[in-house]
């Protein structure tokens, strides 16, 4: 379905964002790093929100062997994400100014971005679908998905640490051994699991 240089693009990210995973948790818990540790739970989200939003994402819209109306809805979403990386980073390791509330706002702003390109590409999909176009919907579909479950990470983190995140002691990660992450940390681990599997499969179907 995709071209065989989408393929190994898609899995030489892949093993790159895991190496990365590993090495960032590890230099995290072990060194004190900014913004505090991070759990297993929490890790194996980022490297998962990481890989689709911003590799994914684009490197689908960029393939010609996928329909154009996915591509234009995918590509528009990649570009205001990777344009939110970049402003967060910042916001995190210079200015020490971040606070959940953005990402949420940005998150359901995204939201109403990709639902505004189905809609403007609603006569593609009111038609009569193949499997491709199946399959480019649903990776539009899991985009949403993902969005929403970082919409309420976001907010129950934001609770959680009384809005502690700006400055030189600011908390950006859930540790695997504070209390008040518990909750959220069981509530990641339970919807990692399926969220990873309908990626799997989604690749999986993609590289036949």
């Amino acid at each position: 379905m995709l071209t065989s240089s989408t393929r190994v693009f898609l899995v030489v990210a892949l093993l790159a964002c895991a190496s990365a995973a590993v090495v960032f948790r590890r230099r995290q818990n072990a060194q004190g790093g900014r913004g505090g540790r991070i759990s297993g739970p929490k890790m194996a989200w980022l490297l998962y929100a990481v890989f689709l939003w911003f590799l994914v994402c684009p490197l689908v819209a960029m393939d010609a062997s996928v329909p154009v109306e996915a591509r234009v809805v995918l590509g528009a979403f990649a570009v205001s994400m990777w344009l939110r990386g970049a402003a967060e980073l910042y916001m995190l390791y210079v200015s020490r100014n971040w606070r959940p509330p953005y990402g949420v706002g940005h998150d359901l702003g995204c939201i109403a971005l990709v639902g505004a390109g189905l809609v403007y590409t609603g006569e593609k999909w009111a038609g009569v679908l193949d499997g491709r176009d199946v399959w480019a919907l649903a990776l539009v579909g899991l985009v949403l998905v993902s969005l929403l479950v970082e919409v309420a990470y976001a907010a129950l983190f934001h609770q959680a640490v009384e809005g502690r995140t700006t400055g030189e002691d600011g908390v950006w990660f859930a540790d695997a051994e504070q209390e008040r992450f518990r909750r959220i940390n069981r509530l990641t681990l339970a919807l990692n699991v399926p969220l990873y599997g309908a990626l799997a499969v989604w690749l999986l179907l993609g590289m036949r």
